[in-house]
């Protein structure tokens, strides 16, 4: 099967107006989809308390999608006015051809992609980031919720922060930009916030904050962690002058300072501060299995349609998600407990 066409087969300028401008995806609510997360795997070589159980089920590895078919969905999705592109997983890195995946991708930048990022949690990133960097990824977050090696080995159930630094290190050797993404947990890393602040500035790092969300079975109790953005801010913002700041990145992200230090905060606080009204995004399962939305667990199987016809297939399945795309997330935590999709955060990516 053929991959889907691509705009260097047409004499067009990157930013002539052509069929991409025509096929931009809206949803029912007006939105504007233009960024598009691929969980190029379920897997992952860590097991972070917060994200997946202890002893997971993974999908078959007959069930993920092809690089063929991985790739030329992709494209599919930049004919349709994706203009933004993550690379997620479970850890992408634990994908084999991931490097030739990014490569493919990164092909289309200039012809209607604008952004290809990945987002890691750092422990293969040392073999990965100078190939990464040269397939276009410009843009890597990645995960790093403590900066103490014992509490890290804790959170992420045997991890090595070693690994995770060495990686660090080799993405800012290949040029890439960094954010630090820390998720907010309260009595575990609730009093590290201005520890990993002086960590991401001295780094030229940004750093993301980040509420958890409750989503599948990961063998914890999340409402007995659970804390709301304001609250974990507290320790630096009780004493400082906090300014909100016009950076723009294609994520929900809002972004501020503490005057008189060089550093980017942004925050994402679904359940707090909840910025569905501005959504833009959609999220692509390793199976191909596509949703409108992180906190619901409806999809589309662009997998099948793929197989069954090519490519001439996903545009209605696209235009029916599109009809269909929630209009707010469901995730509810607290004292009375939580509710979320069944999914594990690795199924979709974050």
């Amino acid at each position: 099967m053929s991959p889907s066409p691509t705009l260097r087969d047409v004499p067009v300028a990157p930013d002539a107006p052509d069929a991409l401008s025509r096929a931009r995806m809206r949803d029912a609510f007006g939105r504007t989809i233009s960024y598009l997360r691929i969980s190029v795997t379920d897997r992952c070589d860590l097991r972070c308390r917060y994200c997946m159980a202890e002893d997971m089920t993974f999908m078959p590895r007959r069930n993920l999608l092809s690089t063929d078919e991985l790739v030329g969905i992709a494209h599919h999705f930049i004919d349709r006015g994706i203009d933004t592109i993550r690379l997620t997983g479970g850890e992408p890195l634990t994908r084999k051809d991931i490097d030739d995946v990014a490569r493919r991708i990164g092909e289309r930048l200039g012809y209607g992609l604008r952004a290809l990022n990945l987002t890691t949690n750092a422990t293969l990133l040392d073999q990965h980031a100078q190939s990464l960097a040269d397939a276009g990824v410009r843009r890597v977050n990645i995960s790093l919720d403590t900066l103490d090696p014992i509490d890290f080995a804790y959170i992420t159930r045997g991890g090595s922060m070693d690994a995770v630094l060495r990686g660090i290190a080799a993405a800012r050797d290949a040029g890439l930009s960094i954010r630090i993404n820390m998720v907010a947990m309260a009595g575990f890393n609730d009093h590290m916030l201005p520890d990993m602040l002086d960590f991401c500035e001295d780094g030229g790092f940004d750093l993301g904050l980040i509420e958890s969300m409750p989503m599948g079975d990961t063998g914890s109790y999340r409402p007995r962690s659970h804390v709301a953005m304001d609250e974990f801010l507290a320790p630096i913002t009780r004493d400082a002058i906090v300014e909100p700041i016009g950076h723009k990145t294609p994520g929900p992200a809002r972004w501020m300072r503490i005057k008189g230090r060089n550093i980017r905060i942004g925050l994402i606080a679904p359940i707090s501060h909840n910025f569905c009204d501005g959504c833009n995004r959609i999220r692509m399962g390793a199976d191909g299995k596509v949703h409108g939305c992180l906190g619901h667990d409806a999809a589309i199987d662009l997998a099948a349609a793929w197989r069954d016809g090519g490519v001439e297939g996903l545009s209605p399945l696209l235009d029916r998600l599109m009809a269909t795309k929630a209009e707010r997330h469901i995730f509810r935590i607290g004292e009375t407990g939580e509710h979320g999709p069944s999914r594990h955060m690795s199924a979709t990516g974050g």
